[in-house]
């Protein structure tokens, strides 16, 4: 998945999303101040995407109807969004990934019907992913930083390496 990071944190009694603002069409870039996460639920839930901005808004609203279905259950939601998303002909062919997290889980899901909870509560996507999430695992394990600043230098780590990413920050926290 090109054009995007989204790192998630969970460290301490705190959990963050981060994601860069960059958009990119092919070798150039169209906005450089995208918002990729949202805070669901009353506010409880924050989700976060990597993909096409279109597939994505209707990864969301999908996700968000399966929270209100499920009164507000993570783990419930994401389950029966990741069997949709694996079995619906329609929503196969969406091109994204999404990370979603309350305090206490983190899930990556994907079209291929990918319901991933990471061990360490550390987990990123998009073609920044590997460097976020490296630099992430590094700062938990030899810092003493609270998991949004954690997330915070992560990700400028990801945007001196990936020319997609960018250092223009969203930054959520529960």
């Amino acid at each position: 998945m090109h054009a995007t990071t989204i790192l998630a944190v969970r460290h301490g009694d705190k959990t963050c999303l981060a994601s860069d603002g960059q958009v990119t069409l092919g070798n150039t870039v169209i906005k450089h101040g995208a918002k990729k996460i949202r805070r669901l639920y009353n506010d409880s839930i924050l989700a976060g995407f990597a993909g096409s901005a279109a597939d994505s808004f209707a990864l969301f609203s999908r996700f968000e109807s399966k929270l209100e279905q499920y009164r507000g259950n993570l783990g419930r939601a994401a389950v029966e969004l990741a069997r949709d998303w694996r079995t619906d002909r329609m929503l196969r062919r969406l091109e994204a990934m999404m990370i979603v997290a309350d305090a206490s889980s983190i899930f990556l899901l994907s079209g291929t019907g990918d319901l991933i909870e990471p061990d360490d509560g550390i987990v990123a996507v998009g073609s920044g992913g590997a460097y976020a999430l490296a630099a992430a695992r590094a700062l938990s394990r030899h810092s003493q930083l609270s998991a949004r600043q954690i997330a915070e230098e992560a990700m400028k780590i990801a945007a001196d390496i990936c020319i997609y990413t960018n250092t223009n920050l969203t930054i959520e926290e529960l």
